[in-house]
């Protein structure tokens, strides 16, 4: 919260209070660069797992997945840590990832380029108006193209001019000017007029003067000048890419997701019954039947499967579920079928049923012959037509706790090694982010004559996973793999589950604390309308901008103590995307059952990093006036804040706002005039032992 804090850089081997941290790292992200060195990236002394998401996961892939939840920039070494934070702090915001490359050296041009495209970076696309002016201000032997070559002999004015058209153009997110000094240009003389036009363009600049004393005095200009300045092309491009990523990083931070097509379902009981059944029976492992009626709990479409103790059942089950079918080997003893051959795909016959459970018998017996076998599960042969396989899967670590896993699935999973890791819990926008940063996202958008799969059946299939990971706090490790995917929809072939066993397990131990359904309720005001009270989501944007627009100048100005005339999307983002660790907000909506809901009333909580005390704000709109709201969310959030242990809430009141004031003395809080502001009133409420004492 420090003003005079431009960025912070973070040298970090390791966290030990996650929640914490994340909670942090997410408020402060929204208003300052914050970059990271995390070191310790070898994950040698890490122990033995028996899931392929174990095996895939290494802690500093989970460190990375809080880095980009949190929205941190990673960074490399020590040099790039100072190198990042200088250019984020010292130049224009970016508003497209294009680079357009100014330079008197083809060499230096394409030295910078190839930087670039090394890096993931795009060339800036010039418009055409662009280089129509170009052509006027620049020998006919300019380069035509990005990056702009304007010749060896370019002095000042031509830097000037080529620039000044580069800054107007809508394609270019940002200018890397680069000049190797010639014996017919004065370097010190172009700094100057770059510099000029730095200051007052709109674009962000970077500059390279290569070279060694004819350059000092150029980059001396520069840094008098806040302008980033850089030894060679490759460095500033490295710069360049912190920006594009920073604001990628923000993006995400900020984008608003859009909300379920459908109110998810759960039969939380039928899973917790069968997770009581393995507690009970000392196992940590589910069968594959076991951890398909879980997943089926949950909404996530598996295969029909029946164990068989027999060769004789395997063949009854075969009939009833119809050819053709697969055989799999039971046992608590073996994760991975497929190493011990303990598969059979394609069983087309009563006689192609019994070899198998033969044939799996033997090899099982022979590969791990202290394997108990429980018998064989037999299931239908999945037909997806054109499906991919992928897989789920669920970690837990030992620091950041729950981690999710999507990425190619099947056999081959660990060679292939292509995957994602996200801390619950997930919306559709971090679902759609997640399964987009793997490889095979490109072949799931469709290729060729292969149709594009079901990806809202995908994402909710990656929601629902999440839930599961909210609500069971015994569940260790989760395979599903493979996921069938196609354009019809997914379907889990294989699935395993490892839980705790212990007498007592962790609760809270999501890094990420998840949205509070207990706190969810129905009401009923006076005008015998039904209302929804609730936690603030991240998809209530919209309904939060609309809100604000049915305010009335007084009611605005009694809630931010200024005449704001309309809410930007970052200000909303920053309303209802809420950390709920250290903040709470309550809203007033229309019923979840209406599509396009409206919100009404919002009453706000804040805590205090280092004291247990918090800031509230309440507003309710006029719509909904003369009813109680104020009374009624007040109260909620009072006992909110004594639920979570705090010992004061306390906020600030405009001195003419006499509803609000009149409230607050009815719910027992003390007043104060403020003496360095003017017609601002402190209100302050003793909570818990304190209260009763008072």
């Amino acid at each position: 919260m420090d003003s005079e804090t431009e960025a912070i850089v973070i040298y970090m081997e390791s966290v030990q209070h996650a929640r914490r941290f994340i909670s942090a790292a997410r408020a402060a992200s929204r208003t300052k660069p914050i970059v990271v060195l995390k070191v310790g990236r070898s994950d040698a002394g890490s122990k033995a797992v028996a899931s392929h998401t174990g095996a895939m996961a290494g802690s500093d892939d989970v460190y990375q997945a809080v880095f980009d939840r949190s929205g941190l920039l990673r960074v490399n070494g020590m040099s790039e840590l100072f190198y990042a934070a200088a250019s984020l702090t010292s130049v224009k915001p970016l508003d497209k990832s294009g680079l357009a490359i100014l330079t008197n050296g083809g060499g230096m041009g394409v030295l910078a380029t190839d930087a670039l495209v090394q890096s993931g970076g795009v060339l800036a696309q010039l418009s055409d108006v662009s280089k129509q002016k170009l052509d006027k201000v620049l020998p006919k032997t300019w380069s035509g193209a990005n990056p702009i070559d304007i010749i060896g002999d370019a002095g000042p004015d031509r830097y000037a001019a080529a620039l000044g058209v580069l800054q107007e153009d809508e394609n270019i997110g940002a200018i890397l000017v680069l000049n190797c000094p010639t014996a017919v240009s004065s370097s010190i003389d172009i700094a100057k007029v770059v510099a000029d036009i730095a200051a007052t363009g709109k674009k962000c600049v970077l500059t390279s003067w290569v070279g060694s004393a004819t350059a000092e005095a150029s980059r001396s200009l520069f840094a008098e000048r806040g302008i980033p300045s850089y030894a060679t092309p490759e460095s500033a491009v490295n710069s360049f890419m912190y920006l594009v990523h920073y604001r990628q990083n923000q993006k995400i931070l900020m984008e608003t997701p859009p909300a379920l097509t459908e109110d998810l379902e759960f039969d939380v009981k039928t899973a917790q019954s069968i997770v009581d059944k393995a507690v009970a029976q000392k196992r940590e492992w589910l069968n594959e039947m076991e951890a398909k009626q879980v997943l089926a709990a949950y909404g996530i479409p598996t295969v029909t499967t029946r164990l068989a103790k027999t060769a004789k059942e395997a063949v009854s089950f075969a009939k009833e579920l119809g050819y053709p079918v697969a055989v799999k080997i039971c046992s608590p003893d073996i994760l991975h079928k497929s190493d011990v051959q303990g598969v059979a795909l394609n069983l087309a016959s009563e006689a192609a049923v019994k070899q198998a459970v033969l044939d799996i018998q033997n090899t099982v017996q022979h590969h791990r012959p202290d394997a108990q076998i429980e018998g064989f599960f037999v299931q239908n042969m999945a037909n997806y037509k054109d499906a991919h396989e992928v897989i789920l899967g669920v970690l837990n670590d030992p620091t950041f706790g729950p981690v999710l896993m999507f990425g190619q699935g099947g056999t081959a999973v660990e060679v292939y090694n292509d995957k994602v890791l996200a801390l619950p819990p997930l919306n559709l926008k971090l679902a759609k982010d997640m399964v987009a940063r793997t490889k095979i996202y490109h072949l799931l958008k469709g290729y060729r004559d292969r149709e594009a799969v079901d990806m809202d059946a995908l994402l909710l299939t990656l929601i629902k996973l999440s839930q599961l990971v909210v609500d069971f706090d015994r569940l260790v490790e989760l395979d599903v793999n493979p996921l069938l995917v196609n354009s019809q929809g997914v379907v889990a072939l294989d699935a395993r589950i490892r839980i705790s066993i212990k007498s007592e397990v962790k609760t809270n131990r999501l890094a990420i604390h998840p949205y509070p359904h207990d706190l969810e309720e129905k009401i009923t005001l006076a005008s015998g309308k039904t209302y929804e009270l609730r936690p603030v989501r991240p998809e209530d944007e919209p309904a939060l901008i609309e809100n604000f627009n049915q305010l009335t100048k007084e009611e605005i100005r009694f809630r931010f103590f200024n005449a704001i005339k309309t809410m930007s999307h970052p200000m909303a983002a920053r309303f209802s995307q809420i950390d709920y660790d250290r903040e709470m907000a309550l809203v007033i909506t229309d019923p979840r059952t209406q599509k396009n809901w409206k919100l009404y009333a919002v009453v706000r909580l804040i805590s205090e990093a280092f004291e247990p005390r918090a800031e509230f704000s309440l507003i309710v709109n006029h719509v909904v006036g003369r009813q109680g709201l104020g009374t009624l969310l007040l109260k909620r959030i009072i006992h909110y804040a004594e639920s979570r242990g705090l010992k004061e809430v306390y906020g600030s009141v405009l001195a003419e706002n006499k509803v609000m004031l009149d409230l607050c003395k009815r719910a027992g809080f003390t007043m104060q005039s403020q003496h360095n502001e003017p017609g601002v009133v402190t209100v302050k409420l003793l909570l818990n032992r304190e209260a009763s004492n008072s």
